[in-house]
């Protein structure tokens, strides 16, 4: 009996060991992120984030090579870093990458930060839309708040707070030794391999100690989603896929049935205002490239010698420089996408409109209106009905004097399918 119960309890706990093995047992979560830093990144990343605590990873690692980005995705970001439940570790990889820019403060925000060789760090001055500076006040508004928040960051993370100050003025930039013996950085690390080697055993404040013998990785890829958003939330693209959108619907209100361009526009005016959800839009430039619209559509119905046309490019061009907010954000157009944009939409509108007006200035030449006037030709004499040839065709036709066959005539009226003509000798 004692010897049935002691086998009873080995078995207990041969089968409680595995499980207590591979409790929490999740894979090492790695997180590729290229590119500019947007909406759909910043999407990308809180969703790893969350994904590898429900998952109980030991850690999270951002592979990170940026130019920088939009301020607000990368506050995201931070924000999402400074929340997680494990720990997250940011590493600028492969070598050549860089971490500039709004990378500069995502990769000091980490629990732990780490790059490899050949990559450099630095140049976060904020700068507005296709690299340009920002003038005035609002510059140093800007600098000021990014200041601050890098240096909270430094701080918070034990990191060298004036380098951090000194990459948001003057633009530095260090290498990975460099940032190494600066105290900006963790580790250097040749590789993945490398990296998690040199992680296991590390302490992370408030968050234990990295145990990653025996642990798998996993990487995370970008959904359909994120690729479609991380491509169009662009502000420039998201801008030009409104114009072609709001000519697309243009084209094919002013012309009935064309069928393709109001597809075409209607799927690109889906997409921009798919982007503009996350973008920080300013209504008053929607509106005004709107009313836009509506003025060159004016000008199709009301002989205004061309002023809908000019009140139609200068709304246009206003609610272009306007549709995107400046504030924080760093969000705005560049003048080499408006003002061939605006120059080549205006064109556009104002031929189509120019088109209608012509169309509604001339005869028609189709249908039976378009047969007004028309020259036939009398087949059976006229007295008063009879027939004439007509375009090719034989037309029942009635006269008001008779007319010899042979003789010329020109249509007055057309009632169904006969037409109502008169003798061309009468009419001089």
């Amino acid at each position: 009996m004692i010897l049935k119960k002691k086998l009873i309890m080995l078995i207990m706990l041969f089968l409680w060991f595995p499980a207590l093995g591979t409790a929490g047992m999740g894979k090492i979560v790695i997180i590729p992120l290229s590119g500019a830093i947007s909406p759909a990144t910043a999407d990308f990343i809180e969703k790893g984030i969350k994904q590898a605590s429900n998952e109980d990873a030991p850690c999270v690692i951002i592979e990170l090579d940026t130019p920088g980005g939009l301020a607000e995705s990368m506050r995201r970001i931070v924000m999402a870093i400074y929340a997680s439940r494990v720990p997250v570790v940011v590493y600028v990889s492969p070598p050549g990458a860089r971490a500039a820019s709004a990378g500069v403060m995502i990769t000091m925000a980490a629990d732990i930060a780490a790059m490899a060789p050949g990559t450099n760090i630095g140049a976060a001055h904020p700068v507005g839309a296709g690299g340009k500076e920002i003038d005035g006040a609002m510059s140093k508004k800007i600098t000021n708040d990014m200041v601050a928040h890098i240096r909270s960051i430094a701080e918070k993370r034990g990191r060298n707070v004036t380098w951090a100050e000194k990459a948001v003025r003057e633009s530095v930039s260090i290498t990975e030794t460099e940032a190494l013996q600066q105290n900006v950085i963790d580790i250097i690390a040749r590789d993945m391999d490398d990296l998690v080697r040199q992680l296991n055993g590390r302490k992370v404040e408030d968050k234990g100690v990295l145990q990653l013998d025996n642990f798998s990785r996993k990487i995370l890829k970008e959904n359909l989603r994120t690729k479609i958003l991380k491509t169009i939330s662009d502000p420039n693209i998201a801008y030009i896929l409104m114009m072609i959108g709001l000519a697309g619907l243009y084209f094919e209100l002013s012309h009935p049935g064309a069928v393709f361009p109001g597809v075409v526009g209607g799927i690109a005016i889906i997409l921009a205002f798919f982007a503009f959800q996350t973008l920080p839009v300013n209504y008053a430039g929607i509106l005004l490239i709107l009313l836009a619209i509506i003025f060159f559509i004016m000008e199709m119905k009301i002989s205004s010698f061309g002023l809908l046309s000019i009140a139609g490019v200068i709304s246009l061009a206003l609610g272009s420089v306007m549709l995107f907010e400046k504030s924080n954000s760093g969000v705005s157009l560049s003048w080499q996408v408006v003002i061939p944009t605006v120059t080549l939409v205006s064109l556009f509108f104002i031929c189509v409109a120019g088109l209608v007006f012509r169309a509604q200035l001339f005869r028609p030449r189709t249908g039976a209106e378009g047969l007004i006037g028309e020259i036939g030709i009398v087949k059976n004499d006229l007295n008063p009905h009879g027939r004439i040839l007509l375009h090719g065709e034989l037309w029942k036709a009635v006269s008001r004097q008779p007319v010899s066959e042979g003789a010329g005539v020109r249509v007055t009226k057309v009632e169904g399918l006969v037409v109502e003509v008169e003798p061309i000798a009468d009419n001089g």
